[in-house]
């Protein structure tokens, strides 16, 4: 490696703290004492990953710590790391071991002597790559997520939900504003909002097993990477994160009738009250799916952003159903007795209100502070 700064590594870290000090070590034994710098993007791991992480730049200057707070996602979590750094080439890797670093320094040499070259690859699918020690059962899901993705990168590219690459500063510079930040898969991202065919090499390696640390990956993450496939598809028509609040939507509008007929029907309660309820129950399903799922990557936590979230959401949804019955009564007086299509515009009007408001002032509110 050159002496002057050459190379990032980029690390999105979660509950790593333990192999913080074991990848500084590798990275040093495979790419020398200069002319790279590792950034680790720590999204306030519990586990005192930042700590370690600072513990170990205070006596090293190539060890950055980027720790963010109130924001999760290991996309986002790239795409910041990778405009942290001044080097003009950047690699992605994870921080539990299991990429291959020695691998580092060819990558670099192909960007570096072919000007031409986009971006180099880490393939568990080429010849001479493999899944190392994974069940059918793990194998069987990524040959259909790599399937899948294929058919939205339109490039042949074997491994296009790799985690370890390296690419060119530049070029992701220009993408940022293109990049959609869904979801875990960066090179999905990278490879599909690029406006032309991006070059790549792809180099076999073979995933290794964990140690230390326990798998991200979890249902919510796989539902995270059919979002992200989603949004490259139909992302420029309907906005994901509305799809997503709809859906949302739509289940709790089957609690709501399920806890109308339990009170209503089968309780015997006064149909106002068992109505009230049922509002109640559904805007609070509604609030908790949504922080799980719609606003991930700016979910509420704690006690007291929890009940300041769950009040004004139920406002806001409140409001949205006065204008869902508003206008669908001017429509149906309108229109002298038809009730479908003044039905649907209400539903319409009140969907996207809820989702208007509560994205500014229910999830948007936190998420500006914490980013400020």
């Amino acid at each position: 490696m050159p002496d002057a700064l050459h190379l990032a590594i980029v690390v999105p870290v979660f509950n790593e703290a333990k192999n913080v000090p074991r990848l500084i070590e590798r990275l040093d034994a495979v790419l020398g004492e200069s002319g790279w710098e590792v950034i680790f993007v720590d999204d306030d791991s519990p586990d005192g990953t930042g700590d370690a992480a600072r513990a170990m730049a205070r006596r090293d200057p190539r060890v950055r710590v980027i720790q963010r707070i109130g924001r999760r996602g290991l996309s986002t979590a790239c795409i910041e790391g990778m405009c942290a750094t001044a080097a003009p080439i950047v690699a992605v890797m994870d921080g539990d071991l299991q990429h291959d670093e020695t691998l580092l320094p060819r990558m670099f040499e192909l960007l570096f002597d072919q000007p031409d070259l986009d971006l180099v690859i880490g393939s568990r699918f080429v010849e001479g790559g493999g899944t190392g020690e994974w069940d059918r059962d793990r194998v069987a899901k990524s040959a259909l997520a790599t399937r899948l993705a294929q058919h939205v990168i339109k490039a042949d590219l074997s491994d296009p939900m790799s985690g370890f690459f390296m690419i060119r500063t530049a070029i992701v510079r220009q993408l940022v504003p293109s990049l959609s930040g869904i979801g875990f898969k960066i090179l999905l991202d990278v490879m599909t909002a690029s406006p032309r065919p991006l070059k790549f090499r792809e180099m076999p390696y073979v995933f290794r097993t964990r140690d230390a640390g326990e798998s991200k990956l979890d249902h919510v993450v796989a539902l995270e990477y059919l979002i992200a496939l989603y949004d490259r598809m139909f992302g420029r028509w309907v906005p994901v994160r509305f799809v997503l609040f709809a859906g949302v939507g739509a289940m709790g509008a089957l609690v709501h009738l399920t806890i109308l007929w339990l009170l209503y029907q089968a309780l015997g309660a006064d149909f106002l009250a068992a109505q009230i309820g049922a509002t109640l129950v559904a805007m609070t399903f509604n609030f908790f799916l949504n922080n799980l799922l719609t606003y991930r990557d700016r979910r509420l936590r704690g006690t007291r952003q929890l009940i300041d979230g769950w009040v004004s959401f139920c406002v806001i949804c409140s409001v949205g159903a006065i204008a869902n019955v508003g206008v669908a009564a001017f429509l149906h007086g309108a229109q002298q007795g038809a009730w479908a299509v003044p039905a649907l515009a209400g539903v319409a009007v009140g969907a996207v209100w809820n989702f208007a408001l509560s994205s500014r002032f229910t999830w948007g509110r936190y998420g500006r502070r914490a980013a400020g």
